[in-house]
């Protein structure tokens, strides 16, 4: 599988390390919080993250926000792809 050369400008605009929020709009469903967690745990340093689930006004999807200590541009990108092949989830912002 070929790795995904994304060219964004984080690496521009902050300084690494720094906190990062990430926000994960998947379908409301028990088990979306417990998968985000997972893929930033596996790629992050250990650290009490706590995120705040919101859910749609129908109550279809529901956001998921995450602050993450990230250390580099290619950190915060590979957050991004790997919270992006969670199958309940439909976007990362």
């Amino acid at each position: 599988m070929a790795t995904e050369v994304k060219n964004t400008k984080f690496d521009e605009y902050l300084e690494f390390p720094c906190q990062f929020s990430f926000k994960v709009l998947g379908l409301a469903h028990d088990a979306l919080v417990d998968q985000v967690m997972a893929v930033v745990r596996q790629h992050s340093d250990a650290g009490d993250y706590s995120p705040a689930v919101k859910p749609s006004s129908k109550g279809n999807y529901h956001a998921v926000s995450v602050s993450v200590t990230v250390t580099s541009k290619q950190h915060i990108e590979l957050l991004y792809t790997e919270l992006g092949k969670i199958e309940l989830v439909r976007y990362v912002l």
